[in-house]
């Protein structure tokens, strides 16, 4: 799932721009990679310090998977930053996240590993002049993983020009 580091983000200027992408290859993010000091701020933050996530002796023991593994909600928090490694809106007034219409946990992430994001554009709603609704499925990856860790159909309101 890598992506050319010098390639730029695919800019999307205009709803059409937007319908004209849907059902084109995938999108790919940076990498950005989850180590243990990310997966522990992000269990103080969200209070969710379950030993799985937290405890690497215990871990090692006694996980399945030999050391600690993300919180899969950490993984989905870091859909926008990398959204953003690879998509640029320019001229849009407004972006907001409108929520998801189904996220699938799929496989752990396990600590040290590199981690990006496909996107591929399923449906665009206009909702009004220059305003829609962004319809996109997800795959987040970690490298060399034989299969996705998180699946989800996230929504994406945008709307150009003045607000």
């Amino acid at each position: 799932m890598a992506r050319d580091p010098v390639s730029r983000p695919l800019s999307f200027v205009s709803v059409q721009s937007l319908v004209d992408a849907v059902g084109q290859p995938p999108i790919v993010s940076d990498a950005v990679l989850i180590d243990q000091d990310m997966i522990d701020r992000f269990a103080q933050v969200t209070l969710d310090r379950q030993w799985i996530h937290v405890d690497q002796a215990r871990a090692q023991a006694e996980s399945p998977y030999g050391d600690t593994i993300a919180h899969g909600f950490l993984a989905l928090s870091l859909l926008t930053h990398w959204q953003t490694s690879c998509i640029a809106f320019p001229g849009a007034a407004m972006l907001l996240n409108y929520g998801f219409d189904k996220v699938r946990f799929t496989a752990p992430v396990l600590c040290g590993s590199r981690v990006a994001a496909s996107f591929s554009l399923a449906q665009v709603v206009e909702t009004g002049p220059g305003a829609a609704r962004c319809a996109w499925k997800v795959a987040v990856q970690a490298e060399g993983a034989p299969r996705p860790s998180v699946h989800a159909d996230w929504l994406i309101m945008v709307r150009y020009g003045s607000p």
